[in-house]
């Protein structure tokens, strides 16, 4: 079994101390990781996924009458309940659903919901509503700080985007560290080369307490793991056919690939985070919904079978989100506009199955838009404090109730 504490062990990080950045360096002092430490692995739909045809209310009388070009045929939908189905391409979810690995929250939203991408998106990264507090610290980053001081993995990264792009806002925190990398392949640059893109007098030292600059957040994104990848430990998990899952073909199965076998490497991080991007369906809205929720479902499904032959299931939680939904009218593009409300998904090996929340009703709208049921924050109460054993009150500045999402020995 490949472990953090072989992988070091195996690495020429303690030689390169001197020239890494030193949060890196100190990762070879970190305590072993825990087999039972639990995960959360965060998907964010970007752009504003439908829900409505997503999770869809099929024998709601508002579908027929606000869908008619993108009304989905109740025959092929996969029925969740008398009144819910899924979409015709999730096929995959639907099994996990089956097999009451995967709880689907509805009608998830916020009050007085915002329509611009960066503003509702900022909201759920920050869980916070003040405009001010938008470019401080994320609900994970918050949540992560809480890690006691003198943990020593506090200094090894305990976030982790796995793709391309900024930081997520959500993972930014007071002191905990967290990283990005796009492929395992590219951990294999030189350290001198990381160390080359370092500007003059801004070789980061590793200090909490302190968000890092712009320079540094570069540096960051290119090398938070180069270190780990001067070791043959980390080409073999790179290189690696794991447990005979099979992956379809797309970024977001890839992601969730790299992310399983850094999981089963027993790294440090308590959350992983993944985007898939593309749901920003304005118009012709009918083939790319179905493409993305196709490619979705297989990567999910295939993440959790390839968590489950390696014995991995029960310590991994996975929770979807995205920005807002759309409206429940379609538009004249054959799409749909900037919505409210939609639904959220959990799946793993302790989730309790099933639906949670009322779906809102398509004849009683708030001016076309669906009516909130239920409050995100009372999700991430839930995860925080049933999952990750950390208080959410001041992470999300209230106290929220906790849903049943966890079946019995899965809540904390």
């Amino acid at each position: 079994m490949l472990t953090r504490r072989n992988l070091l062990k195996r690495s020429s990080l303690l030689a390169l101390a001197p020239t890494v950045p030193s949060f890196l360096a100190r990762l070879a002092h970190a305590v072993e990781a825990k087999r039972d430490d639990r995960v959360l692995v965060v998907i964010q739909l970007d752009g504003g996924n439908d829900g409505i045809n997503t999770v869809v209310p099929f024998r709601d009388e508002g579908y027929a009458k606000h869908r008619r070009q993108l009304r989905l045929p109740e025959d092929k939908l996969h029925k969740l309940s008398d009144e819910m189905a899924l979409h015709p391409s999730m096929r995959a979810l639907a099994g996990l659903f089956e097999e009451q690995r995967l709880a689907v929250a509805q009608g998830v939203g916020y009050p007085n919901p915002n329509r611009s991408h960066d503003v509702s998106m900022a909201i759920w990264h920050t869980a916070r509503f003040d405009r001010a507090e938008h470019k401080s610290y994320g609900w994970l980053g918050r949540a992560l700080d809480q890690s006691p001081a003198d943990d020593a993995t506090n200094s090894a990264p305990q976030a982790m985007l796995v793709g391309d792009g900024a930081l997520p806002a959500a993972l930014i925190g007071r002191r905990s560290v967290a990283g990005t990398f796009g492929k395992l392949e590219e951990l294999a640059v030189q350290n001198e080369a990381a160390r080359d893109a370092m500007p003059a007098g801004k070789v980061p030292d590793g200090s909490v307490g302190a968000q890092p600059s712009s320079d540094l957040l570069s540096f960051m994104r290119r090398s938070t793991l180069d270190a780990y990848t001067t070791s043959a430990a980390v080409h073999a998990a790179a290189a690696r056919q794991k447990s005979g899952a099979k992956y379809p073909g797309n970024p977001l199965a890839e992601h969730l690939s790299m992310i399983a076998r850094l999981i089963e490497a027993d790294m440090p991080a308590r959350v992983y985070y993944a985007v898939q991007r593309g749901y920003d369906t304005h118009a012709a809205q009918l083939p790319t919904h179905a493409r993305l929720l196709s490619e979705f479902s297989a990567a999910l499904a295939a993440f959790l079978q390839d968590l489950t032959q390696s014995g991995l299931a029960e310590r991994v939680l996975v929770m979807t989100f995205s920005e807002f939904g759309r409206r429940v009218a379609e538009n004249a593009s054959a799409g749909t506009d900037h919505g409210t409300a939609a639904p959220m998904f959990l799946a793993g090996g302790v989730v309790k199955g099933g639906l949670f929340g009322q779906a809102p009703p398509l004849v009683d709208l708030d001016r076309g838009d669906l009516k909130m049921s239920l409050d995100f924050r009372r999700v991430y109460a839930t995860v925080l404090h049933d999952w990750l054993a950390i208080d959410p009150s001041d992470v999300l500045a209230g106290q929220f109730d906790s849903l049943p999402l966890f079946s019995a020995g899965g809540a904390s």
